[in-house]
């Protein structure tokens, strides 16, 4: 594999974890009024996205080494 496309696997996967658990750790949502808060978090997309990120990572090291 060329050692280009490996270094763009790896950083696309860098920042698709990162990205994901950004959108895991943000809330979507707040509502405050006075004394209560309330937030919303939709976890479903930043389980795939770091899933991917995952996926991307592994390509990238192991398709690295076979060559």
């Amino acid at each position: 594999m060329n050692k280009t496309i490996k270094l763009i696997l790896l950083f696309a996967g860098i920042i698709l974890i990162g990205y994901g658990i950004y959108t895991m750790i943000a809330p979507e949502a707040s509502l405050s009024v006075g004394p209560l808060n309330a937030e919303v978090q939709d976890n479903n997309s930043a389980y795939i996205t770091i899933g991917l990120g995952v996926v991307s990572l592994l390509i990238g090291l192991i398709a690295g080494k076979k060559a």
